[in-house]
Formats: structure tokens, C-alpha cells, sequence
């Protein structure tokens, strides 16, 4: 009852709208304070602005605008709630990097190329590079020189960017870091970054928020009078079967070409080892290449050859030479695991058959009845001889 009396003195100071009006009317409509109404704004009001019992000190007196009249008295604005356009990219902001890194060579406008110094496979080597393999094999922590060749001046402030990756698929999407170990004994505030450039003192980390891959930046310099090339040094700061970190999983090695602003203007990636012994490594691999695709070449040729000419040339050999055959040892390379398992089965059935095969010959010989003398006949069962 007290609600309805309160209701029914309630006098509106004007008419509300029956129908249903626009915005703009309703806008239009309200009535706004004059700006003198407000009260001003002192020093005094915001030392009395307390947060949980703590006075604000981020608050100032400058941050705080207010309107005139002749702002609050103008007419409804149509594009009051449309969206904000799209903030372009503004001077010295990385874009986020894409979450899977583009890993093929892209030389663009600039010609941007890379060339490693040649270096032999001796043992005393500490870095060296195949280009069979593209395959940089360096030791832990040394320096590893990569020289940078472009057709032509990039922009002003150009940067120069190295950033490692998985090679497998099913790695890619990891983090390349520092083991654990490694990280624990260094005191640098980037230990946890597995690349590091040395002789600069401009060079920058960054790890991306998005997707928490680090890289490395240095400006790119021209090349110095009579020189052709820039050259930057790169060390690798655990090996690759450190557990923990890349734990014998193979890295690739991204080095960009970009902007200020992070516009990529050429790619380079190459394949890295970081290894005790980087010639003797660098060595075995490159035979083990040319050994599988020398091999797989004569697997080729012998099944394209006939059936009927290995055959004949069997039968031709004399005994003495097939004996010799069999006990000859051959080494067959095999690309896959399957394939390998199924020759593995089939060579471990004709190991079997073979030894099943001595084993009957041996017992047929044992059970062979001696024959009798030249003059002599076996007796059958049941008969006697001439002398009984």
C-alpha cells in the first residue's frame, strides 16, 4: 500500500514516450547538465581516492579531460558504437611470429644469400659445413662464422634475424632451448636462448608471447670497402644430444632478412650439428649419402635384370666358386623400416632352410646301409644262404 502511494506522488519532471521512438529521439530527449554544475576538480579530491585502503598513486590531475557544453549539446552521433578501425603496425613493433616458421629458402628482391668459409674434415676443426648435406657441424659454444651476400642495399635499420626450429614434423611445433645443465651453469640473463651472436653488442633476444620461440636480431651491416659480404658469428650454446634439450632431434637454423618492423625480405635455413667432433662427423655422413644413394641405384639394376640370365650363369659356375659365393658376405643398404623388416624375414627363412637341409642330409647319410663287396648279394628277409 505504501508502494502504490509512493508511485502515485511521484511527479516526473517530463513525459515519457508511449510509442516506441529511435535512439536519436531518446537521445535527443535527455536532458544534459550545464558544465558550470560540475564541481571543479582539485589536487586535495585525489589525495582523498583511495584503492583497498591505498591512496592511487598512478592518478593525476593532467590525465583528466573534460567536455564543454558545446560538446555535450551537439546532436546524436550515428558512429557513436562503431568499431575502431584496425591499428596499422607502427614503428619498431615485431608482428607475432606465424606458429609453424616457413623453413624454404626465399632469396626476394635483395638476392639474400649465405656462404660459409671452407673447412676440411680433419679433427681440429671446430666448424664446418657440407654442402652435400647443407649441414653446418660446429662444436659447443665456438664460434661459427656465416657470411651474408645481397644483390643490393636493403632499407635503413635493416635487421638480421636467427631463430631455430625441429626439422621433423613431428617436433616442429617444440621450442628449440638450452638443456637444463647448460642453462644452470650460465649466468647470462638469455641462457636459456641456444643462439647466441658474439662481437656485437647490439645484438637482441626476443622470445615471442604467442609462441614462445626465441630468436636473436643484429643490424645488418654493409659490407666493409674491397669486401663483397657481411659476415656475423653465430655460436650454439648446447649440443644436440643433450637430454633435456634437443635430445639427437635434428634443428634447422632460420636466418631472415627483415625490416624494422619485422617485414621478412629473404630466407635462409640450414641444417645444424652441434657435435664433439664436427670433421669426423661431417665425414660419416656424407659417406653414409653417397653409400645409400649408390646403393639403392644397384638395387634398381639388379631387379630390372632377367631371371633366366642368373640362372644360366649359376649352372656355369663350377663347384668350387659356389662354395666360395656362399660364405662371401654382402652388406645391402635399405631405406625404411618395413622394407628392412621384410628382407630380415626372408633372410632368416633361408638361414633356417639352410640349416634344415644340413641337418637331413647329415641323418641320411648315418641311416645309409653299407654295401656288400662286388660278388656278394644282400640277403632279403626270410631267406637263407647258400652255405645254411
Amino acid at each position: 500500500m505504501m508502494e502504490e502511494q509512493s508511485v502515485d506522488n511521484l511527479s516526473l519532471s517530463q513525459n515519457l514516450p508511449l510509442s516506441q521512438d529511435s535512439f536519436q529521439q531518446l537521445w535527443e530527449s535527455v536532458c544534459t547538465p550545464s558544465i558550470s554544475t560540475i564541481p571543479a576538480v582539485t589536487p586535495s579530491m585525489f589525495t582523498a581516492l583511495t584503492v583497498n585502503d591505498a591512496p592511487h598513486e598512478g592518478w593525476k590531475t593532467d590525465d583528466i579531460m573534460l567536455m564543454d557544453d558545446q560538446v555535450l549539446h551537439e546532436g546524436f552521433d550515428e558512429k557513436l558504437f562503431e568499431l575502431a578501425p584496425e591499428v596499422s603496425i607502427k614503428d619498431g613493433v615485431t608482428p607475432p611470429a606465424s606458429t609453424v616458421p616457413v623453413t624454404t629458402d626465399y632469396p626476394g628482391e635483395f638476392g639474400f644469400q649465405l656462404r660459409f668459409q671452407k673447412s676440411g674434415t680433419a679433427k681440429s676443426v671446430t666448424s664446418t659445413y657440407s654442402e652435400l648435406l647443407n649441414k653446418l657441424y660446429c662444436q659447443l659454444a665456438k664460434t661459427s662464422p656465416v657470411e651474408v651476400l645481397v644483390s643490393k642495399e636493403p632499407p635503413q635499420g635493416a635487421i638480421l634475424r636467427a631463430t631455430a626450429v625441429y626439422k621433423k614434423t613431428e617436433h616442429v611445433a617444440d621450442v628449440v632451448r638450452r638443456c637444463p645443465h647448460h642453462q644452470n651453469e650460465d649466468s647470462a640473463e638469455h641462457r636459456s636462448h641456444l643462439i647466441r651472436v658474439e662481437g656485437s653488442q647490439r645484438a637482441l633476444y626476443f622470445e615471442d608471447l604467442h609462441t614462445k620461440r626465441q630468436s636473436v636480431t643484429v643490424p645488418y651491416e654493409p659490407p666493409q670497402l674491397g669486401s663483397e659480404m657481411t659476415t656475423i658469428l653465430l655460436s650454439f650454446m648446447c649440443n644436440s644430444s643433450c637430454m633435456g634439450g634437443m635430445n639427437r632431434r635434428p634443428i634447422l637454423t632460420i636466418l631472415t632478412l627483415e625490416t624494422p618492423e619485422g617485414l621478412v625480405l629473404g630466407r635462409r635455413c640450414f641444417e645444424v650439428r652441434v657435435c664433439a667432433c664436427p670433421g669426423r662427423d661431417r665425414k660419416t655422413e656424407e659417406e653414409n649419402s653417397t653409400k645409400t644413394q649408390n646403393g639403392t641405384k644397384q638395387t634398381k639394376k639388379r631387379k630390372s635384370a632377367p631371371a633366366s640370365d642368373t640362372t644360366s650363369v649359376k649352372k656355369s659356375k663350377p663347384a668350387s666358386s659356389a662354395e666360395e659365393d656362399d660364405k662371401e658376405v654382402f652388406v645391402l643398404y635399405v631405406r625404411g623400416r618395413e622394407r628392412y623388416e621384410f628382407l630380415k624375414r626372408i633372410n632368416d627363412g633361408q638361414d633356417l632352410l639352410e640349416k634344415e637341409n644340413k641337418t637331413k642330409s647329415s641323418a641320411s647319410v648315418k641311416q645309409e646301409v653299407p654295401l656288400p663287396s662286388s660278388g656278394k648279394r644282400l640277403l632279403q628277409r626270410g631267406e637263407r644262404s647258400d652255405s645254411d
